[in-house]
């Protein structure tokens, strides 16, 4: 097995494993610990099947499901029921999947739930020729180069979190998730790290501050956590397998034209309650 950085912010790759066969422990533990110094793995030319990423899947805790109050794009198409596939692909003019047009903003899956997911893990079948890239941006180096003003600030601050928190959704739209409150500096749940848990998407306001200073202050953190210092962009490949670790990354997604195929499998593992960073504990 070979791991190599594939920027400076963040992610590394890895070649050498082959994901559809059982993976023995000494191997699994090198790619945790690799896992959590780079947040993001690139496992590029593999060959999997639903089953062999749901195994995969389980390796690192209870895979996620999904709670929906519509309809199933893929009922039928995929075994697991948290298995997401992310697609432009319709069929009778309705989407085979979830997600399926343009561009989206910074976002940390699962946000808006009392457990947001640990990990999320992505494979792509189809990709357009250009466009369509994933982002991500590295919330704890982020952290790290916070302004000393905004991290005394903030020190004690929640996110009110939500679907399509700040895309402009109707109510309804709006309704399809929860609203939670996290705080805005967590530690990570292994490593300790803090990190910056806020998003463009899915953070509609600092709880703790006036409305317009909230909508002031949010968005200087957005735009901190923004900046390309702290961002990896993955141009996509057929057989790409790429994981990440939400408790110290956002990601977003480019604009692609929509007359070309776009289809991916996700799946993600369940987490736990973000708990508050506090530097006196450390």
């Amino acid at each position: 097995m070979n791991i190599e950085p594939v920027s400076p912010a963040l992610g590394a790759r890895i070649t050498g494993v082959d994901l559809s066969q059982e993976m023995d422990d000494a191997t699994f533990e090198a790619v945790h610990q690799a896992w959590l110094e780079h947040h993001v793995l690139v496992f590029p030319d593999q060959d999997i099947s639903e089953e062999d990423q749901v195994r995969f899947t389980e390796r690192f805790g209870e895979p996620g499901t999904r709670i929906r109050k519509v309809g199933w794009s893929e009922k039928g198409r995929v075994s697991h029921p948290g298995t997401m596939l992310i697609s432009n692909i319709r069929e009778d003019g309705k989407p085979i999947g979830s997600l399926p047009d343009g561009e989206m903003m910074y976002h940390s899956d699962g946000a808006f739930s009392e457990r947001p997911y640990r990990y999320t893990l992505l494979y792509a079948i189809e990709v357009p020729s250009v466009g369509g890239n994933t982002l991500f941006a590295n919330t704890a180096k982020a952290y790290d180069e916070l302004p000393d003003a905004l991290k005394s600030k903030l020190a004690n601050c929640h996110g009110e979190h939500l679907y399509y928190a700040n895309n402009n959704q109707d109510v309804a739209t709006r309704s399809l998730s929860g609203v939670r409150e996290h705080p805005i500096f967590v530690a990570h749940e292994e490593t300790g790290r803090p990190a910056i848990y806020a998003s463009r998407l899915m953070t509609s306001r600092i709880v703790e501050l006036p409305e317009e200073e909230s909508d002031a202050v949010l968005q200087a953190l957005l735009d901190h956590l923004e900046k390309p210092e702290f961002v990896y962009e993955h141009v996509w490949t057929p057989g790409d397998f790429v994981v990440w670790d939400n408790r110290c990354l956002n990601h977003a997604r480019s604009d692609f034209s929509a007359g070309e195929r776009r289809l991916l499998r996700r799946t993600t593992v369940w987490g736990v309650d973000p708990v508050a960073y506090t530097p006196d504990a450390t």
